[in-house]
């Protein structure tokens, strides 16, 4: 971060996704449309995967980009999938490798029974035609299943997958026992890393479950929240910079990009922090990979 920049108009991207998980680019091709972009600091936060962390630092020393270490883990909290990002760690601490390599666990099993699911109403192969879209089996997902109902035409496009299909009620939907909340905030920070609320405005939590998902998160350990991220209004980043300020938690920023054809928002392309907001990246000065 140069010094004549603002913390809270530094434009760091610190949520997207690769080929390792459920994205469609590789981590180089990432790097290379981030630095594009104009990021400033930029982090590859695949879900329950730190496989393509050394790519990623690579490629983003290769193109003159600092970049923080990060991962995306699924937690199950008051019954509802939750993301925790983490940030700043070690890639190849034990504790956080096998962790994730515990919360993948049941992913083909999962999958096996939404491919069931969608046979049943006469979409047939959605294991097999979802496997081409997943660059690493161990984690097939919905993402997956929905590119595949795209590419076959009985979707335009993965949003209306996402109305139809995949979602709690409709056909294909499998819930899943990812990690617990203490679990995963405590891999992180004994990876040397900080633990993140990803985009709390997605998840279906009363008022009083969001309360307790923060209360806990903070006793555990948690120290940021998205604040600014791709699937927040601009309301809800008001509503959460607020949060931040009540739970004493600093702010993240991510565009939670997956592909260019998918995603609302591309790297790079949020707004600003709210400026009296602490940005995470603050809290990890001295773990930034800075270019040679």
């Amino acid at each position: 971060m140069t010094t004549h920049t603002p913390a809270s108009i530094f434009n760091a991207d610190l949520h997207c996704h690769s080929v390792v998980s459920d994205g469609t680019l590789t981590p180089e091709e990432l790097a290379a449309r981030a630095k594009a972009n104009g990021v400033e600091l930029w982090s590859l936060t695949d879900h329950d995967e730190v496989g393509g962390q050394h790519r990623a630092m690579a490629a983003a020393r290769a193109v003159g980009l600092p970049y923080l270490t990060g991962t995306e883990i699924s937690v199950t909290f008051a019954s509802v999938t939750v993301h925790i990002v983490g940030l700043g760690f070690d890639p190849d601490h034990p504790a956080l490798v096998q962790g994730l390599a515990r919360t993948r666990g049941g992913r083909d099993e999962r999958a096996q029974e939404m491919s069931d699911q969608l046979a049943a109403v006469g979409i047939h192969g959605a294991f097999e035609g979802a496997l081409k879209y997943a660059g690493n089996p161990e984690l097939i997902s919905r993402t997956h299943f929905a590119r595949y109902l795209v590419e076959t035409g009985v979707c335009a496009d993965t949003y209306e997958v996402f109305r139809r299909f995949l979602t709690e009620g409709k056909p294909g939907f499998v819930p899943h026992r990812w990690a617990k909340l203490a679990d995963a905030v405590r891999w992180i920070r004994e990876a040397g890393g900080v633990a993140v609320i990803a985009h709390p405005a997605r998840y279906d939590h009363s008022p009083t479950a969001e309360y307790a998902l923060f209360s806990e998160f903070v006793g555990h350990g948690g120290q940021g929240v998205e604040v600014v991220t791709g699937s927040h209004s601009p309301d809800e980043y008001v509503t959460y910079a607020d949060m931040a300020q009540e739970f004493g938690l600093a702010a993240s920023r991510g565009s939670d990009f997956h592909s260019p054809d998918e995603s609302h928002t591309d790297l790079g392309a949020l707004p600003n922090l709210p400026g009296k907001l602490t940005p995470v990246w603050t809290l990890l000065a001295d773990r930034i990979h800075w270019p040679q």
